[in-house]
Protein backbone atom coordinates (compact mmCIF):
# COMPACT_ATOMS: atom_id res chain seq x y z
CA UNK A 1 0.00 0.00 0.00
CA UNK A 2 1.53 3.03 -1.00
CA UNK A 3 1.98 5.79 2.15
CA UNK A 4 0.04 8.68 1.55
CA UNK A 5 1.93 11.69 1.35
CA UNK A 6 0.38 14.73 -0.75
CA UNK A 7 -2.54 16.82 0.40
CA UNK A 8 -4.28 15.51 -2.49
CA UNK A 9 -4.73 11.90 -0.84
CA UNK A 10 -7.93 10.48 0.41
CA UNK A 11 -8.16 10.29 4.08
CA UNK A 12 -9.55 6.85 5.60
CA UNK A 13 -13.02 9.04 6.26
CA UNK A 14 -13.11 10.36 2.50
CA UNK A 15 -12.29 6.98 1.22
CA UNK A 16 -15.18 5.15 3.21
CA UNK A 17 -17.49 8.02 1.61
CA UNK A 18 -16.28 7.30 -1.94
CA UNK A 19 -15.34 3.40 -1.32
CA UNK A 20 -18.96 2.55 -1.33
CA UNK A 21 -19.85 4.42 -3.92
CA UNK A 22 -17.73 2.64 -6.69
CA UNK A 23 -19.27 -0.39 -8.62
CA UNK A 24 -17.47 -3.79 -8.03
CA UNK A 25 -14.85 -5.27 -9.24
CA UNK A 26 -15.07 -7.63 -12.16
CA UNK A 27 -13.92 -10.28 -10.64
CA UNK A 28 -16.19 -10.07 -8.35
CA UNK A 29 -18.91 -10.68 -10.35
CA UNK A 30 -17.77 -13.89 -12.20
CA UNK A 31 -16.19 -11.96 -14.57
CA UNK A 32 -12.36 -11.31 -15.52
CA UNK A 33 -8.83 -10.97 -12.77
CA UNK A 34 -8.59 -9.51 -9.60
CA UNK A 35 -7.61 -5.75 -10.37
CA UNK A 36 -3.85 -5.32 -10.27
CA UNK A 37 -3.62 -2.09 -7.50
CA UNK A 38 -5.99 -0.90 -4.87
CA UNK A 39 -9.06 1.37 -5.93
CA UNK A 40 -8.30 4.11 -3.42
CA UNK A 41 -4.57 4.16 -5.25
CA UNK A 42 -6.49 4.79 -8.47
CA UNK A 43 -8.92 7.62 -7.03
CA UNK A 44 -5.76 9.10 -5.27
CA UNK A 45 -3.95 9.62 -8.62
CA UNK A 46 -6.88 10.92 -10.09
CA UNK A 47 -7.44 13.88 -7.28
CA UNK A 48 -3.36 14.21 -7.24
CA UNK A 49 -3.86 15.29 -11.33
CA UNK A 50 -7.23 17.78 -10.69
CA UNK A 51 -5.20 19.08 -7.69
CA UNK A 52 -2.07 20.01 -8.87
CA UNK A 53 -2.42 20.34 -12.83
CA UNK A 54 -0.19 17.60 -14.34
CA UNK A 55 -0.08 15.89 -17.61
CA UNK A 56 -1.72 12.21 -17.08
CA UNK A 57 2.23 10.99 -18.14
CA UNK A 58 3.98 13.14 -15.26
CA UNK A 59 2.09 10.89 -12.78
CA UNK A 60 4.72 10.05 -9.96
CA UNK A 61 5.76 6.66 -9.73
CA UNK A 62 4.49 5.81 -6.50
CA UNK A 63 1.05 5.80 -8.42
CA UNK A 64 -0.35 3.00 -10.83
CA UNK A 65 0.59 3.45 -13.75
CA UNK A 66 -0.80 6.71 -15.76
CA UNK A 67 -2.60 4.68 -18.58
CA UNK A 68 -4.66 2.22 -15.56
CA UNK A 69 -5.35 5.34 -13.69
CA UNK A 70 -6.77 7.06 -16.88
CA UNK A 71 -8.72 4.10 -17.78
CA UNK A 72 -10.49 3.74 -14.73
CA UNK A 73 -11.19 7.68 -15.06
CA UNK A 74 -12.68 6.83 -18.69
CA UNK A 75 -14.94 3.91 -17.88
CA UNK A 76 -16.03 5.26 -14.13
CA UNK A 77 -16.81 8.48 -16.47
CA UNK A 78 -18.76 6.61 -19.16
CA UNK A 79 -20.79 4.63 -16.97
CA UNK A 80 -21.79 7.03 -15.38
CA UNK A 81 -20.17 6.76 -11.91
CA UNK A 82 -18.39 9.91 -11.24
CA UNK A 83 -21.89 11.70 -11.63
CA UNK A 84 -23.59 9.17 -9.52
CA UNK A 85 -20.90 9.47 -6.57
CA UNK A 86 -21.60 13.63 -7.26
CA UNK A 87 -25.25 13.16 -6.62
CA UNK A 88 -25.16 10.98 -3.65
CA UNK A 89 -22.36 12.86 -2.02
CA UNK A 90 -24.17 16.43 -2.33
CA UNK A 91 -27.54 14.64 -1.04
CA UNK A 92 -25.50 13.49 2.27
CA UNK A 93 -24.09 17.06 2.63
CA UNK A 94 -27.45 18.86 2.22
CA UNK A 95 -28.99 16.35 4.57
CA UNK A 96 -25.58 16.85 7.34
CA UNK A 97 -26.72 20.85 6.88
CA UNK A 98 -30.37 20.11 7.59
CA UNK A 99 -31.71 20.56 3.77
CA UNK A 100 -34.40 18.48 2.32
CA UNK A 101 -31.66 15.91 -0.35
CA UNK A 102 -33.09 17.51 -3.47
CA UNK A 103 -33.09 21.04 -4.36
CA UNK A 104 -36.10 23.14 -5.54
CA UNK A 105 -34.33 26.22 -6.56
CA UNK A 106 -30.74 26.26 -8.46
CA UNK A 107 -28.36 28.74 -9.84
CA UNK A 108 -26.49 28.96 -13.14
CA UNK A 109 -23.78 30.87 -14.50
CA UNK A 110 -20.95 30.67 -16.85
CA UNK A 111 -17.26 30.94 -17.31
CA UNK A 112 -14.42 31.12 -20.16
CA UNK A 113 -11.14 29.82 -19.77
CA UNK A 114 -8.20 29.59 -22.05
CA UNK A 115 -7.97 26.37 -24.14
CA UNK A 116 -3.97 25.07 -24.20
CA UNK A 117 -2.75 24.39 -27.85
CA UNK A 118 -4.02 20.49 -27.16
CA UNK A 119 -7.52 21.65 -27.59
CA UNK A 120 -8.71 21.18 -31.54
CA UNK A 121 -10.78 24.21 -33.07
CA UNK A 122 -13.99 22.27 -33.35
CA UNK A 123 -14.33 22.34 -29.55
CA UNK A 124 -12.53 25.85 -28.93
CA UNK A 125 -14.13 29.28 -29.57
CA UNK A 126 -13.74 32.88 -28.90
CA UNK A 127 -15.29 35.00 -26.40
CA UNK A 128 -15.71 38.78 -27.39
CA UNK A 129 -16.88 39.61 -24.53
CA UNK A 130 -14.50 38.21 -22.06
CA UNK A 131 -11.22 38.12 -25.07
CA UNK A 132 -10.71 34.87 -24.24
CA UNK A 133 -9.98 31.84 -26.55
CA UNK A 134 -10.99 28.83 -25.45
CA UNK A 135 -14.04 26.73 -23.48
CA UNK A 136 -16.90 27.73 -21.27
CA UNK A 137 -17.82 26.22 -18.64
CA UNK A 138 -22.12 25.86 -17.82
CA UNK A 139 -22.05 25.16 -14.15
CA UNK A 140 -25.70 24.46 -12.26
CA UNK A 141 -25.25 24.57 -8.73
CA UNK A 142 -27.58 24.32 -5.59
CA UNK A 143 -27.97 27.25 -2.99
CA UNK A 144 -25.04 25.52 -1.14
CA UNK A 145 -22.91 26.21 -4.24
CA UNK A 146 -22.82 22.24 -4.75
CA UNK A 147 -22.60 20.89 -7.76
CA UNK A 148 -25.77 19.52 -9.67
CA UNK A 149 -24.60 19.65 -13.47
CA UNK A 150 -21.41 21.08 -15.64
CA UNK A 151 -21.47 21.51 -19.52
CA UNK A 152 -18.65 22.42 -21.48
CA UNK A 153 -18.78 24.41 -24.78
CA UNK A 154 -16.55 26.79 -27.14
CA UNK A 155 -16.64 30.29 -25.49
CA UNK A 156 -18.46 31.48 -28.13
CA UNK A 157 -21.47 29.94 -27.29
CA UNK A 158 -23.68 32.36 -26.10
CA UNK A 159 -25.11 31.81 -22.46
CA UNK A 160 -28.83 32.03 -23.62
CA UNK A 161 -27.98 29.38 -26.40
CA UNK A 162 -26.30 26.95 -24.07
CA UNK A 163 -28.85 27.22 -21.91
CA UNK A 164 -31.79 25.59 -23.58
CA UNK A 165 -29.37 22.36 -23.17
CA UNK A 166 -27.92 22.66 -19.99
CA UNK A 167 -31.89 23.41 -18.33
CA UNK A 168 -33.18 20.27 -20.62
CA UNK A 169 -30.15 18.00 -19.15
CA UNK A 170 -31.11 19.32 -15.48
CA UNK A 171 -34.87 19.19 -16.00
CA UNK A 172 -34.13 15.33 -17.17
CA UNK A 173 -31.73 14.79 -14.12
CA UNK A 174 -33.97 16.82 -11.44
CA UNK A 175 -37.67 17.21 -12.53
CA UNK A 176 -38.04 18.73 -9.09
CA UNK A 177 -36.25 21.89 -9.86
CA UNK A 178 -38.90 24.73 -10.24
CA UNK A 179 -37.00 27.53 -9.85
CA UNK A 180 -33.49 29.23 -11.78
CA UNK A 181 -31.31 32.08 -10.32
CA UNK A 182 -29.16 33.74 -13.07
CA UNK A 183 -27.80 37.15 -14.83
CA UNK A 184 -29.12 38.91 -17.49
CA UNK A 185 -27.80 37.23 -20.12
CA UNK A 186 -30.30 34.57 -19.41
CA UNK A 187 -32.99 36.82 -20.04
CA UNK A 188 -35.33 37.18 -22.57
CA UNK A 189 -37.42 34.47 -25.21
CA UNK A 190 -35.39 31.91 -22.69
CA UNK A 191 -37.84 32.30 -19.40
CA UNK A 192 -40.65 31.70 -21.61
CA UNK A 193 -39.37 28.93 -23.33
CA UNK A 194 -38.14 27.66 -20.01
CA UNK A 195 -41.45 27.97 -18.42
CA UNK A 196 -43.63 26.65 -21.55
CA UNK A 197 -41.34 23.18 -22.15
CA UNK A 198 -40.03 22.24 -18.64
CA UNK A 199 -42.18 24.37 -16.11
CA UNK A 200 -39.26 26.02 -14.67
CA UNK A 201 -39.02 29.90 -13.86
CA UNK A 202 -36.16 31.60 -14.34
CA UNK A 203 -35.07 34.78 -11.89
CA UNK A 204 -32.64 36.57 -13.09
CA UNK A 205 -30.84 38.86 -10.38
CA UNK A 206 -29.55 42.28 -12.35
CA UNK A 207 -26.63 44.80 -11.54
CA UNK A 208 -27.89 47.97 -9.88
CA UNK A 209 -27.79 50.72 -12.04
CA UNK A 210 -25.07 53.37 -11.60
CA UNK A 211 -22.83 51.31 -10.02
CA UNK A 212 -18.79 50.35 -10.67
CA UNK A 213 -16.57 47.97 -9.50
CA UNK A 214 -16.57 44.41 -7.68
CA UNK A 215 -20.71 43.92 -5.94
CA UNK A 216 -21.86 41.10 -4.58
CA UNK A 217 -25.25 40.41 -5.59
CA UNK A 218 -27.92 37.80 -4.29
CA UNK A 219 -27.93 34.40 -5.16
CA UNK A 220 -25.45 34.81 -7.81
CA UNK A 221 -22.79 34.91 -5.50
CA UNK A 222 -23.15 31.36 -4.63
CA UNK A 223 -22.28 30.14 -8.09
CA UNK A 224 -19.41 32.40 -8.22
CA UNK A 225 -18.19 31.21 -5.25
CA UNK A 226 -18.47 27.74 -6.59
CA UNK A 227 -16.20 28.47 -10.01
CA UNK A 228 -13.69 29.62 -7.15
CA UNK A 229 -13.71 26.71 -5.39
CA UNK A 230 -12.72 24.23 -8.57
CA UNK A 231 -10.28 26.90 -9.80
CA UNK A 232 -8.40 26.29 -6.89
CA UNK A 233 -7.52 23.08 -8.45
CA UNK A 234 -4.91 23.96 -11.01
CA UNK A 235 -6.32 21.86 -13.36
CA UNK A 236 -9.28 23.89 -14.24
CA UNK A 237 -7.06 27.31 -14.72
CA UNK A 238 -6.56 26.64 -18.23
CA UNK A 239 -8.82 23.84 -20.29
CA UNK A 240 -6.37 21.03 -21.59
CA UNK A 241 -8.45 18.49 -22.91
CA UNK A 242 -8.89 17.26 -25.94
CA UNK A 243 -12.45 16.55 -25.01
CA UNK A 244 -14.60 18.63 -23.15
CA UNK A 245 -16.81 15.32 -21.79
CA UNK A 246 -12.82 15.03 -20.22
CA UNK A 247 -13.33 18.30 -18.79
CA UNK A 248 -16.38 17.90 -17.17
CA UNK A 249 -15.87 14.75 -15.66
CA UNK A 250 -12.84 16.54 -13.79
CA UNK A 251 -14.80 19.29 -13.12
CA UNK A 252 -16.94 17.00 -11.40
CA UNK A 253 -14.09 15.46 -9.48
CA UNK A 254 -12.99 18.59 -8.08
CA UNK A 255 -16.63 19.19 -6.29
CA UNK A 256 -16.59 15.16 -5.47
CA UNK A 257 -13.15 16.23 -3.35
CA UNK A 258 -15.15 19.58 -1.92
CA UNK A 259 -17.81 17.57 -1.10
CA UNK A 260 -15.90 15.02 0.91
CA UNK A 261 -13.84 17.09 2.39
CA UNK A 262 -17.17 19.20 3.96
CA UNK A 263 -18.59 15.47 4.86
CA UNK A 264 -15.29 14.60 7.22
CA UNK A 265 -14.49 18.26 8.17
CA UNK A 266 -13.82 18.27 12.35
CA UNK A 267 -17.00 19.14 13.48
CA UNK A 268 -14.91 21.52 15.47
CA UNK A 269 -13.83 23.20 13.04
CA UNK A 270 -15.22 25.92 11.05
CA UNK A 271 -14.12 28.48 8.55
CA UNK A 272 -10.36 26.58 8.87
CA UNK A 273 -9.46 27.53 13.08
CA UNK A 274 -10.42 25.52 15.76
CA UNK A 275 -13.29 26.49 18.54
CA UNK A 276 -12.13 27.56 21.83
CA UNK A 277 -12.31 24.65 24.08
CA UNK A 278 -15.12 26.21 26.07
CA UNK A 279 -17.33 26.45 23.03
CA UNK A 280 -16.70 22.55 22.56
CA UNK A 281 -17.21 21.52 26.04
Amino acid sequence: MRRRRYPSDTTHAEWNLIEVLLPPAACELGRGRPEKHPRREIVDGIRYLVDNGIEWRAMPTDFPPWRTIYGFARRWAASGVVNLMRDQLRRAVRLSSGKTPQAAAVIVDSQSVKASETVGKASRGYDAAKKINGRKRHLVVDTRGLVLLVIVTPADVADRDAAREVLFRLHLMHPEIATVWADSAYAGALVTWAKTRLDVTIRTVRRPPNTSGFIVLPRRWVVERSLSWIMRARRHCRDHERLPQVSETLITWASITLMTRRLTRHPTRRRGRRLPVAATA
